[in-house]
């Protein structure tokens, strides 16, 4: 049973309990938390899915193109810029038939990535909503995780024996210093494209939905907090 539902259990039967119990208190905890956990679970749920009749829902495929846009900035201004490329066909060694991006890409910063989901997310209609349950910044504890699995993402694609091939094969042609860096944001761009928003939706939600999993818990302690004071107030 996962963190939500679980949260959202406990904040029911509380509630049931209070009910049946005919105890205001106990059953004001109950639905504070309960309407805390659900609103959460609700918006961790918008972030994947499209609902209907709520505006701004499925915000991560609804922006997949921008998603795209983001990945390959990162590839041609971080992986294949002037001086790598220059450096590479200029290796005698024989790396040009052995492609291997991973140092690479354990040594790049990929926080500017993860800073840019958040402004996408902030930007949208759903942004409005996530700051009632502290905005951009409850989200901040999933740099990390964003971060590694980013980078074991772009390890898989950089080492597919297709990627490589195109590359290899494009590195073949004449004038490639010249023209290098043209055709491989064109494979870049040809292999981005192929990417579709639920794809973009499974890597995004395969990364950090785990995480999010922690503001529907909040979100029922501190409903459930709310509906204490709101209770006690009464009396």
């Amino acid at each position: 049973m996962n963190k939500s539902i679980l949260t959202n259990l406990i904040a029911a039967l509380v509630m049931a309990a209070g009910y049946f119990l005919h105890q205001p208190i106990l059953f004001s905890v109950g639905l504070f938390a309960l309407s805390g956990a659900i609103t959460n679970w609700l918006a961790v749920h918008m972030l994947f899915e499209k609902v209907p009749g709520l505006y701004g829902s499925g915000v991560i495929p609804a922006r997949f193109e921008e998603f795209k846009i983001a990945i390959f900035k990162l590839m041609m201004e971080q992986f294949f810029t002037a001086e790598n490329i220059d450096r590479f066909l200029s290796d005698k060694s024989g790396a040009a038939t052995h492609i291997d991006l991973q140092p690479v890409i354990e040594k790049v910063d990929l926080s500017s990535s993860f800073d840019a989901l958040l402004q996408t997310v902030e930007q949208s209609s759903f942004g409005s909503m996530l700051g009632m349950f502290g905005g951009t910044e409850a989200l901040l504890p999933l740099r990390e995780p964003f971060i590694e699995k980013m980078k074991v993402s772009l390890v898989d694609i950089a080492q597919s024996d297709d990627f490589a091939e195109l590359v290899r094969n494009q590195l073949e042609q004449p004038d490639m210093i010249s023209g290098t860096r043209e055709k491989i944001e064109a494979i870049v761009s040809q292999r981005l494209d192929e990417l579709t928003p639920q794809l973009v939706k499974e890597i995004v939600q395969q990364m950090i939905k785990q995480h999010l999993g922690w503001l529907v818990i909040w979100g029922g302690v501190f409903g459930g907090v709310i509906g204490l004071v709101a209770a006690l107030v009464q009396i």
